[in-house]
């Protein structure tokens, strides 16, 4: 039965994770409140007018409610066996998305019916979530196959890469959340010492583009030298060298690094030209034992550094010539490469002023002078939370990460307790975008990330924010609930 009998809907409310519900409520009423500070503009009236955005936020609230209620009647047994449709329904939309949406702001992301607005990237979250659970649930899978990886790689970037052809690149890196929640079930933490390094690449290759040192170029410099002493270390931990080897290791890293000082110091030679001979040698040597020792282990390392050296080459290419203008702008200004108070840096900048003038205490409801007066675009949307700090300080900020920082444990702790694996995996998905979201967009406003456009779980005003993070948590509360006996 699609629907839940009345014997089993009165059973369904005993077992409900009623103190993750309130979080929510609580959350979600806190929202309200931030969008009609950041809205008000001093008018009698204004947050009851129909056409103003507190009332808009306050349909699509009780519309959340309703669809959270519609989720919890359903029988739990549809969202594991239908996951897959449901993912692929979402692809389909996404592809559709792409092709038929109009351009708005740069974006190729929304559907436009009348009035109404909807973002299919925030939903495609819900599928690609249900459908990992479902996947690792299965019997015959193994994550820590090499078939295992390719299959739940797909399944996350196959939507990313669709909603990047969307130009909507902040929505796109949501889905690496989905990474840290495959962790729990024994991905290697070698995929995130990759991450890791490719984003340390990413920033000196941006940072030291034009950038000499002498003769040297320090970006090619750098890139290959990380890049060597990385693929060094990382083999060592996995590998037991011979003497001699490690002998021959040490004489190749002291003459290396003695040879740059010398000609970093003395020699007018571009010594990134032997950084990356060197590093050639390093990805070189790693194929050849895998052939000669038929070692998967050195033909994965080897194929990982070698792709780290062509994802740093082609940094300039893809920032120059692929990224949009306005996207390399908020880049270069979160890494300090150029200075743009009155563009890219703007909201950031009037942000941080919101924030430091509520203080400890805030200014108090609707009292805030920063937002109400206009001086941050966007205050309602991505830039909520220095509403938040305007209006209820230091204290009132340090609040909300608490409710944030409780639902998540709370999430994962209910994770843990369920008797399968889809509850679990489907429980940590939720967790793990939770927490970037909440990482990004507080780190957007302090000026810690670039600007990318990610709303607050919750918080930030739009429909489809809302409700994709409402039915998120409901099939989870949903799935939960089968879980107690």
């Amino acid at each position: 039965m699609p629907y839940l009998s009345k014997q089993r809907r009165s059973n369904l409310l005993m077992r409900l994770d009623w103190p993750l519900i309130i979080l929510y409520l609580l959350m979600v009423a806190g929202g309200w409140l931030a969008i009609c500070g950041a809205t008000y503009d001093f008018t009698p009236g204004h947050l009851l007018e129909m056409g103003g955005r507190p009332m808009q936020q306050l349909i699509w609230i009780s519309l959340a409610l309703v669809l959270g209620g519609v989720v919890l009647l359903i029988d739990e047994d549809l969202f594991e066996s239908g996951a897959p449709y449901l993912y692929i329904g979402f692809i389909l939309l996404l592809i559709v998305t792409a092709v038929v949406a109009p351009d708005i702001k740069g974006s190729r992301s929304w559907l436009v019916m009348g009035p109404i607005r909807v973002q299919p990237a925030e939903f495609a979250k819900l599928g690609t979530a249900l459908m990992l659970a479902y996947w690792l649930n299965r019997p015959e899978f193994k994550l820590t196959t090499m078939r295992g990886y390719l299959e739940v790689f797909a399944i996350i970037l196959l939507p990313m890469a669709i909603i990047i052809l969307q130009s909507e690149t902040g929505s796109a890196l949501v889905f690496c959340a989905f990474f840290l929640a495959l962790y729990r079930e024994g991905l290697s933490g070698a995929f995130l010492l990759l991450a890791s390094l490719a984003v340390t690449l990413f920033v000196v290759a941006l940072m030291l583009a034009d950038v000499s040192w002498g003769a040297t170029d320090a970006s090619r410099l750098l890139i290959c030298s990380i890049i060597s002493v990385a693929t060094i270390l990382y083999l060592s931990s996995i590998v037991r060298w011979k003497p001699r080897e490690r002998r021959i290791l040490w004489i190749v890293s002291a003459t290396y690094f003695v040879g740059m000082y010398i000609s970093l110091r003395w020699l007018p030679i571009d010594y990134s030209y032997v950084a990356l001979a060197l590093m050639s040698c390093i990805i070189l040597f790693c194929f050849v034992r895998a052939l000669l020792h038929y070692s998967r282990s050195y033909l994965l390392v080897g194929i990982a550094s070698l792709g780290l050296l062509a994802f740093s080459l082609s940094v300039e290419y893809v920032y120059n010539d692929i990224l949009a203008p306005h996207q390399q702008m908020r880049i270069a200004v979160s890494l300090g490469i150029e200075q743009d108070p009155r563009g890219a840096g703007y909201n950031v900048d009037q942000a941080k002023i919101a924030i430091g003038s509520g203080g400890l205490m805030g200014k108090g409801f609707l009292q805030g002078t920063q937002t109400k007066l206009k001086y941050v675009p966007e205050q309602d949307t991505d830039f909520i939370f220095c509403t938040i700090g305007e209006e209820q300080g230091f204290a009132g900020s340090v609040v909300l990460l608490l409710l944030f920082l409780t639902m998540i444990l709370r999430i994962m702790w209910r994770a843990e307790q369920h008797p399968s694996t889809f509850g679990r995996v489907y429980g940590y998905c939720l967790a793990c975008v939770l927490i970037f979201h909440l990482m990004v967009n507080v780190g957007m406003v302090l000026g810690l990330v670039p600007v990318i456009g990610i709303p607050l779980p919750f918080f930030s005003y739009g429909g489809s924010s809302l409700w994709g993070f409402s039915l998120m948590l409901a099939i989870f509360l949903k799935i939960d609930a089968s879980g107690k006996r």
